[in-house]
């Protein structure tokens, strides 16, 4: 029984990212300096997929414009979640359009090609018994936790209040097209249809085999997670640039200053620009058609698309959105601190700032560390930003 469709899961918001997902889906937010949704496309053709069916939702236009019909020469057919109801509803969407056994994934989330081909070869090797990944993870509160015997399924637990639990549902599965009448005779709860209750009953009437896989499985849930993601990806070497040196990529057309300083490891993504006696890395990732003018120092962090640092200015531990401008002699120090996400207070966070798309920050603006700074702000030369400056405000001193 072979396995040829997947289907990815890429229609939800991600709150918890804002600001930075205000203008765009989660999946489309930057792994270094490429989507992550690109980097779960790779790993997916890596396994053998020759068909990928996606679910969008959430600013689906900024997924379709940007792969359009096909990925590395494997289709692409999209199918429409037009309300974000749960997981388990979202697949459901694709019942038309896949009748084949099938992997299904998060488009959200990093992991390896071999995850997914042992999650479909115990699929295969047990005629066609529903499978799942398994991830070994010491915070397990944050995701959903399982129990496993003998490689199947005992018990499948969202969100845990205990810490007894070790490992967690690692978001990888294969069905067959059965599991359409599955979520589709679950019951919902608070109006929404999670997947992990379909697959709860299917442990309960039937066996689910538990695949314990290792390597890279990186979720992003919150703005600092960005970081981790992009150290990830550079530390496996997850970049289509070619390596100038060990752990340095650089693109064919960006332009790099001779007297400029790049520490590995650090990716530079095409048509980018890097001014004289400038210092970009180590950790620090460029998307496309990034400029980072004169003695600027960027690390440990993340540019997305069209940035701009001008001369003098200090980066660390930073998350910009696309076309974001950082006037002269600007200050993100970088470090620890206290943020408020949703209304939650998350202590000891490795954050500098996060500034959101368009934003603009004048001459000499400083940054106090765990900053979030909401599309098309306006920092005035000179402001100080602390907390959260909400999308659209004028900040001036």
């Amino acid at each position: 029984m072979s396995v040829r469709t997947a289907v990815v899961l890429a229609a939800g918001e991600g709150t918890r990212l804002r600001p930075l997902t205000r203008n765009r889906p989660k999946p489309m937010l930057p792994a270094a300096n490429r989507p992550i949704l690109e980097h779960v496309f790779d790993a997916l053709i890596a396994a053998g997929m020759e068909r990928i069916v996606v679910v969008v939702g959430y600013k689906h236009d900024r997924v379709q414009e940007y792969f359009g019909p096909r990925y590395r020469d494997v289709p692409l057919t999209y199918v429409m979640q037009e309300k974000q109801l749960g997981s388990g509803h979202a697949l459901l969407q694709a019942r038309s359009a896949v009748d084949e056994p099938a992997v299904v994934l998060n488009g959200d989330r990093l992991i390896e090609a071999e995850m997914i081909h042992d999650v479909i070869a115990a699929f295969t090797d047990h005629d066609g018994t529903a499978a799942l990944s398994v991830v070994e993870r010491p915070d397990t509160r944050q995701y959903g936790a399982v129990s496993l015997r003998n490689g199947e399924i005992v018990e499948i637990v969202e969100k845990p209040d205990t810490d007894e639990y070790r490992l967690i549902n690692g978001g990888v599965y294969a069905f067959d097209p059965g599991i359409f009448a599955a979520i589709a005779d679950t019951p919902r709860q608070e109006g929404e249809l999670a997947l992990t209750d379909t697959i709860a009953r299917l442990v309960e009437r039937e066996r689910v085999r538990g695949v314990k896989t290792g390597g890279m499985w990186v979720d992003a849930t919150y703005p600092w997670d960005l970081l981790t993601v992009a150290r990830e990806v550079l530390a496996r070497g997850r970049t289509v640039e070619p390596e100038r040196e060990p752990s340095v990529w650089v693109d064919e057309n960006a332009r790099v200053h001779e007297s400029a300083t790049l520490q590995p490891p650090v990716v530079v993504g095409p048509d980018c620009e890097v001014g004289p006696g400038t210092v970009v890395g180590p950790d620090a990732a460029l998307g496309r058609n990034v400029t980072v003018g004169a003695n600027t120092t960027v690390s440990r962090s993340v540019l997305d698309a069209d940035t701009r640092a001008d001369a003098g200015s200090t980066l660390l531990d930073t998350v910009t959105g696309q076309d974001v401008r950082i006037g002269a002699g600007s200050v993100v120090p970088g470090g620890r601190a206290e943020v408020c996400i949703d209304g939650r207070m998350f202590d000891d966070q490795h954050l500098g700032a996060v500034l959101a798309d368009r934003v603009r920050a004048d001459g000499c603006v400083s940054f106090a560390p765990g900053s979030l700074v909401g599309p098309s702000a306006h920092l005035h030369t000179g402001v100080h930003v602390s907390g959260q400056i909400d999308e659209g405000v004028e900040v001036v001193r």
